[in-house]
């Protein structure tokens, strides 16, 4: 089988519809450094790019420099820097199938062995964008010298990358660039700019520089939503291999679903036309609406579902869409009460339609998403993403939410404990351990040995130090918690949640 590159193009036989790049596409100038090869940027920024040069829009392509050696870096090089995306999953309740051969990507430099190479990028006129995903630790403030071949540090490596832009056109203003980091930190861009900026105190730089880089360029917050696995199980990468008819070490899965939100005025606008290729795109002067929709209800949604559905006996979020039920618990908590409880200022049907957009991914197939995994700092997630939802939802409504309520005791049976090895706890479904990863575990062990489910359910509420207020004064919440937890354990969970069906609005839209 032919591996994948340039010269293999012609004669690729695929049997799937596969889009293969335009036929000049090596010829596109360099307009973006991207520290960063994972497969998040490639499933979406680098595609997003691929697919705006495909249309004619921003004509520009994409230098990566990889921080290590090795790995993919071989890849890159032997596919003249192509890869397949292949995405997968539900649009409208429509599967989505697509096969795309993507080449955004001019080349690869590696930061530890062309270091001069990166900077002479810097000095290009026809730069204009800086990317970056570094993962989360990435973003963070350390002791670094810009004038090492390489920094150590992202920040310090992308100062440097500014001050040899900065020397090599004396200052210009005009010469500055859009920074847009991807990592998933609130306020990435915000995050990142006060550490160059005391980096660039640190390292004793020039207060004309100092100036420039406030000034000049532009430094993104931005969010980015797409779950993109990348490379597939050996099974279906043989299968796809065989299908596409080449070999791509490269090749990377996602689903449908994409979303990319990017705070900025009109330059950045100007600079970004990228986001012209895409309505998935959203460049605004703020972008809360966009993180608070992800978090109450893809988010929250996930946290008041996965105990629920995991006692129920389902192991992952497309079983769950699967059983009527389930599917109408999940549709019912996300739009008839999560959405009424938002937080922030939000238009109803905006928020309607992300939510079905949700609901779309949820039901993907090609995902295997399993609640288990979704249960991992359960209390956490479960204080940061739905108490002030609830608050809210009380605020404005003054009813006790069923679906929250359902949720929140299942999360109370879930977090019982039986045993505890190596430290872990572990409770138990139909006879069978499972693992309770989370920092309040302990706590909930202790409650579960000494308080009956009443006075476990108000002890818990009243723990102000976990949700920053007592629950307790919610008028109805205790009790309706309280009695959905008895009827849970002596009933069972999928029971509990089936004897309420008649007042759960099945979503069929």
């Amino acid at each position: 089988m032919q591996p994948l590159s340039v010269q293999s193009l012609p004669t690729i036989q695929s049997q799937l519809e596969l889009t293969l790049p335009l036929p000049d596409h090596q010829h596109l100038p360099e307009r973006v450094l991207q520290f960063g090869t994972g497969v998040l940027l490639r499933g979406l920024p680098d595609y997003f790019i691929d697919k705006a040069n495909r249309q004619g829009i921003f004509n520009g392509r994409i230098v990566v420099v990889k921080s290590t050696d090795g790995g993919d870096m071989t890849a890159f090089a032997r596919q003249d820097n192509l890869y397949t995306l292949c995405i997968r999953g539900v649009e409208n309740r429509e599967l989505v199938e697509q096969n795309i051969v993507c080449s955004a990507i001019s080349r690869v430099l590696s930061a530890k062995q062309q270091w001069n190479a990166v900077l002479q990028v810097a000095t290009s006129p026809d730069l204009q964008i800086v990317l970056s995903n570094t993962t989360e630790v990435g973003i963070q403030l350390v002791q670094d010298d810009i004038r090492q071949s390489p920094p150590e540090s992202f920040p310090g490596k992308l100062l440097a990358v500014l001050y040899a832009r900065y020397k090599a056109f004396n200052g210009d203003p005009t010469k500055g660039l859009v920074i847009v980091p991807t990592e998933l930190i609130p306020d990435n861009g915000t995050k990142l700019e006060a550490i160059l900026l005391e980096l660039a105190h640190r390292n004793a730089l020039e207060g004309a520089f100092i100036d420039w880089l406030e000034n000049a360029n532009t430094c993104c917050n931005s969010l980015v939503d797409r779950i993109v696995p990348g490379r597939p199980d050996p099974a279906t990468q043989h299968a796809l291999t065989e299908q596409l008819g080449y070999e791509d070490d490269l090749l990377t899965i996602s689903e449908a679903y994409r979303l990319w939100a990017i705070e900025g005025d009109e330059r950045v606008q100007n600079v970004l036309s990228f986001h012209k290729a895409d309505e998935n795109i959203f460049i605004r002067p703020n972008i809360d609406l966009f993180r608070e929709l992800k978090l109450r209800l893809l988010n929250g949604t996930h946290t008041l579902s996965c105990g629920l559905a995991f006692l129920s006996g389902f192991d992952t979020v497309r079983e769950a869409m699967e059983d009527e039920i389930l599917s109408a618990f999940i549709s019912g908590v996300m739009l008839g009460e999560l959405i009424p409880g938002i937080p922030y200022p939000v238009d109803e049907k905006a928020a309607q339609r992300f939510g079905f957009q949700v609901l779309d991914r949820f039901r993907n197939p090609f995902i295997e998403h399993r609640w288990l995994a979704i249960t991992m700092q359960y209390s956490a997630k479960m204080q940061m993403r739905n108490i002030p939802t609830l608050l809210h939802y009380y605020k404005h409504l003054d009813v006790t939410p069923r679906y929250i309520t359902l949720g929140f005791a299942a999360y109370l049976l879930f977090m019982k404990a039986t045993t505890q090895e190596d430290e872990v706890w572990y409770g138990e479904r139909e006879g069978v351990k499972y693992p309770i990863y989370d920092a309040q575990a302990g706590y909930f062990a202790d409650l579960w040995a000494r308080f009956t489910p009443q006075e476990l359910t108000t002890t818990v509420l009243q723990n102000i130090a976990l949700w920053g207020y007592d629950l307790t004064l919610l008028p109805g919440f205790a009790d309706s918690v309280s009695h959905y937890l008895v009827q849970m354990i002596e009933t069972g969970v999928f029971s509990t949640v089936s004897a309420q069906f008649d007042h759960l609005e099945t979503i069929t839209k």
